[in-house]
Formats: C-alpha cells, structure tokens, sequence
C-alpha cells in the first residue's frame, strides 16, 4: 500500500454515517469514492488553494480525502443534512476541520473550479442541474470526475453530461464502479425548476426533488384524506409539512385552510429550494416558513398540534426502514398532548405498530393497493 493509500486507509476506517442512521450494510465510504480520489489524483496534485469542489459527497469522503492528499479552500456541497453534519463531524474525527467550506449548490460554490469531484446523482434532471452551473461558472479549463455505483448509473448520464461538455472519457470499471471524466465546459445554465400545475396548485421542482414537478400516488392519497378542520394552524402552532419535498402538501394545507399558518421543513436542501418556489409561484409564502432541518431538530418540544408526514426510505443511495421509526420518534417529541401525525406509509413496511408504540393509539383513514394513510394521537 502506498503512502497516499494509507492515509486514505486511516481517514476511512474512522469515518461514520452519523447523524444519518447507520446499520450493518450501510457504509460512509465506497468503492465509488475511492475511484473518483484514485483518478483525480493527478489533476489535484496541481490544483492550488480553493482550485477543488466537491458536489455530492455523501458523509465526507471526497472531501476529505482531497484533504488528506494536501487540497485546501474546497468548496463542498452536500444535498443532505445529515450528510453535510456527518463530513463536519468526520472532519473533527480524523483533524482536517479548516480544510473547505460547505456552500449551497450554487454560482458560489464552484465559481472559477478547475477540479470538480462528483459522486452521480441518481437523478437524470439533477446531473443536468449539476452539470449547467459547473459549465456557467467553473474554469474553462475544467476537469469534472463524476463516479458512482454501477447498479446506479446508466449511459443516460453519459448524454445528459455531453449537453454541457465537449469531451467525455469514460474510465475501466473497478469494484462495480466507474467514473466519467468531463472537460471543455459549453452551454452552461444555472437551474430552474421544473414547473407544472397540480390539483389547483403551481408545482415547482429542481432536479433530484422527490417525484419532481407531479403529486406521487402516496400523497395524493393523503391529501384527499386529510381532515377538513386540523389544530393548529397559528404562528405559535404552525401546521407541519415534515419531509415537505417539493412542498405540495403545505402549499395544499395552507390555500386550503386560508389564514392558516404553515412550518414545511426537509433535510435535502433542493427539497427546501423546490419549497420555496412553490410556495412563492403560490402566493403563499407570507404563511408558510420553509426550512431545512433534520427532522424537527429546530421545533420546541410539545408544541405542536398537526404534523402531517410521507415518511421517505432512502438515506443516501440505500433503502432502508431505519428512517422512519427515527422520523417517528421526533414527531412524538412535538407533538402536544393529544396531537396528531397523518401519515401515510407503503402498506408493506407495516409502520401501525411502530405508530403505537412512538405516539400513541393509531388509527387507519384510508387505504389503496400500495398505501395506508393512519392517524396517530399523541398520548
């Protein structure tokens, strides 16, 4: 093992998902991020101070494996919150706090780069975000190393990168992994979100947004469920839109019950930008606060009479049933007395008996041949 290999050996072994949820199978670093660091070596060994971003890295291993290699002044962008939390916390575990700035994904962050590290989006319409505003704003000269898992990749990517480079190298598989390696940026665009008109409201989504600019089955469900006089709905007591997505469900609540306050928060921070548009496009946006947060990290506890929640089942690329049972927890640390959480489920997950034991007696709405919408009543 060489020198370099060593001390990414180090780094690695003391990384951590946490806060994100951690299981046996669920992993901080991959063969994916290992690739992307081996095929950029060379490029970073010439880069100065602040030349290197990081888009997309899911608990810190790009970032701080550039940073162990001798890169400083990155400029990082994590979607997630619990990721962006994790690299802060990886980054103190293995000492390289000081190395780079966590930005939004936007002209900022990867404004004059000359070396972009890209875990894929597995999200066509989010590579193409990604892909624009690297071209708009980053060095001419460029050189993007996207890499991910082959059981997520598709030749979709390869099209979707050409759109915004002239040339695109495509590397040997290693690990069921492989990396795609853009130059030569053209066409560049900053995002703008899809747009469409939904059940009576104006939808907005970037790319990656959970079911992008449409009503999934499960919350459609769930809106046509929902009571027609909650509790709630004043500054103090903001009806809740958790895991809020592109916002439909809050923008619903809040043109529904006119006057009504609305609290819509997510972990993913394009979620959040999707919120905000929508609620904007909706004339909406004096009632409803559209946050990012972990759950409801930043909500008093006992301090709220209606959280309506789609649990989502994916933490980073894995599909997990860890999520929800965290999701529930918090929700029965907000509730007041005798509040309740709508929620609706995939049937087969069969979340009843964790509503039970979370937050209290647990009712069923509605049900289809995939969904089960309950209610559950804070003890």
């Amino acid at each position: 093992m060489t020198a370099r290999g060593y001390a990414f050996h180090v780094i690695f072994d003391a990384m951590r998902r946490w806060p994100d949820v951690e299981a046996p199978g669920l992993v901080a670093v991959d063969a994916a991020d290992r690739l992307i660091l081996d095929e950029s070596a060379e490029m970073r060994a010439s880069a100065q101070p602040g030349d290197i971003v990081v888009i997309n890295d899911a608990y810190g291993a790009l970032t701080l494996g550039a940073a162990q290699a001798g890169a400083s002044g990155m400029g990082t962008h994590i979607d997630a919150l619990t990721g962006e939390r994790a690299l802060d916390a990886n980054a103190s575990r293995v000492s390289l706090t000081g190395s780079f700035r966590t930005l939004p994904l936007d002209a900022e962050l990867v404004r004059g780069a000359r070396v972009v590290l890209l875990r894929l989006p597995r999200s066509l319409d989010a590579l193409r975000d990604i892909a624009g505003l690297i071209a708009a704003h980053a060095d001419p000269r460029v050189v993007v190393v996207a890499g991910g898992r082959l059981k997520h990749m598709s030749v979709s990517m390869n099209d979707v990168l050409r759109e915004s480079f002239e040339q695109l190298d495509i590397s040997h598989a290693r690990q069921k992994s492989r990396v795609l390696i853009a130059r030569a940026p053209r066409d560049g665009r900053d995002p703008s979100p899809a747009a469409a008109r939904v059940e009576g409201l104006e939808v907005r989504a970037f790319g990656g947004a959970f079911a992008g600019a449409r009503l999934d089955i499960g919350t459609r469900l769930l809106l046509d469920n929902l009571p027609d006089a909650p509790a709630g709905g004043t500054p103090d007591d903001p009806l809740i839109d958790l895991a809020c997505g592109t916002g439909i469900v809050g923008a619903w609540i809040a043109t529904r019950y006119p006057g009504a306050h609305v609290y819509a928060c997510d972990q993913s921070a394009v979620a959040v930008a999707s919120a905000h548009a929508t609620m904007l496009a909706n004339g909406i946006s004096d009632r409803v606060a559209v946050v990012r947060d972990d759950v409801l990290g930043t909500r008093p506890s006992a301090s709220a009479s209606f959280i309506a929640l789609n649990p989502p089942f994916h933490s980073a690329a894995a599909v997990t049933d860890l999520i929800a049972p965290r999701m529930f927890a918090d929700v029965a640390r907000v509730l007041r007395p005798g509040g309740q959480l709508w929620c609706v489920w995939n049937s087969m997950l069969r979340y009843r008996p964790l509503l039970e034991t979370a937050i209290g007696p647990t009712s069923q709405v509605a049900r289809n041949a995939k969904f089960t919408v309950t209610v559950s009543t804070r003890r």
